[in-house]
């Protein structure tokens, strides 16, 4: 579960089957043809609900830097086996973007008090050089 503060999120299902949920709401499906939109600020999350490959068009309006955030959680997360982001990246990277994007899934508890300890340690062992080309957040 994530929400964009900034931008609207849509797809339009061109193959396969699309799950998504908004905060609050029972899980619904979209199928080739469908189209389904996010407001900027709704809470959501979406995911392939079929047993074939899913394919989809999508947009994000105003882009702003959701293709720099999501391009650095995914390279994180193929060097760190293809699981999961690394750490010390989901510490920079929600940080740096939080007036853009939050990921709700992760408690805030751990947003707001765990990540900045990984974050000063990420800067200490210098883990953040690949980011000196970031982009500045967006204010809201």
């Amino acid at each position: 579960m994530h929400v964009h503060y900034l931008q609207e999120e849509a797809f339009t299902v061109v193959q396969g089957r699309l799950g998504f949920q908004l905060a609050g709401q029972e899980p619904r499906f979209a199928s080739a043809g469908d189209t389904v939109a996010f407001r900027a600020g709704e809470p959501h999350r979406f995911w392939n609900a079929g047993e074939d490959e899913l394919r989809c068009t999508a947009y994000v309006k105003p882009a702003g830097n959701v293709e720099y955030f999501l391009g650095a959680l995914f390279a994180s997360q193929k060097s760190n086996g293809g699981r999961r982001p690394s750490l010390f990246d989901i510490a920079f990277l929600t940080l740096r973007y939080r007036s853009e994007y939050r990921m709700t899934a992760i408690p805030a508890t751990i947003q707001r008090f765990a990540f900045p300890v990984l974050f000063a340690i990420g800067s200490a062992l210098g883990k953040y050089a690949k980011y000196a080309d970031a982009p500045k957040p967006l204010q809201r």
